[in-house]
């Protein structure tokens, strides 16, 4: 990872932060309750949102990111604990959790069906599965656009996978999808989800 892509991560992200993403995030994290995991927490933008929760545990495998987050933690109302570790293999027992948020983080991952197969074996049964991601769109030119960049794209920003079907992959997964909303042009996705084990 490169040491210069979190300095410049909420830089970039400042415009879509401010306006829409703002809000979604807002909603989302509202609905995390109980002892919440939050996958990829990055610079800690989630923290200050949380009201509901009893603890987050926060996994971060970015030591650059997580010292990032450093401030907001300060600004969260509730604990939060960082854990500098890969969605693929959650130092937490089986049925832990009741609410799972990820937000702008499956891009990013190396494994994504081994992180829903983890995720899925730290909650508890019936539990809250809140996503905010950005996805392949649908067949069109700019689902072809996103292959043709994806490869500049994995480069610049830190192995982030531009046309990556996350939506799908979290129904295979055996997630039950109880919700999507997408947002500008179907590239972002809101997806509410039960862990069904």
């Amino acid at each position: 990872m490169g040491n210069w892509f979190p300095k410049l991560y909420d830089v970039a992200m400042k415009p879509l932060e401010a306006t829409r993403f703002k809000k979604v995030r807002t909603a989302l994290v509202e609905k995390a309750a109980g002892r919440v995991l939050e996958i990829g927490s990055g610079t800690g933008i989630n923290f200050p949102y949380y009201r509901n929760a009893t603890q987050v545990d926060a996994i971060e495998p970015n030591p650059l990111m997580s010292k990032r987050a450093e401030n907001r933690l300060i600004q969260a109302r509730v604990p939060v604990h960082i854990h500098e570790v890969g969605a693929e293999s959650l130092p937490f027992a089986d049925d832990t959790f009741d609410t799972v948020v990820s937000t702008l983080v499956f891009c990013t991952i190396p494994d994504p069906m081994k992180a829903l197969d983890e995720i899925q074996r730290v909650s508890k049964s019936g539990a809250t599965l809140l996503f905010f991601e950005h996805v392949r769109m649908e067949p069109t030119l700019l689902s072809k656009t996103q292959d043709v960049l994806n490869p500049l794209w994995e480069k610049i920003c830190d192995g982030c996978q531009l046309n990556r079907d996350t939506l799908e992959m979290i129904t295979t997964s055996g997630i039950d999808v109880i919700k999507v909303e997408s947002y500008y042009a179907k590239l972002f996705l809101y997806i509410e989800g039960r862990n069904k084990k």
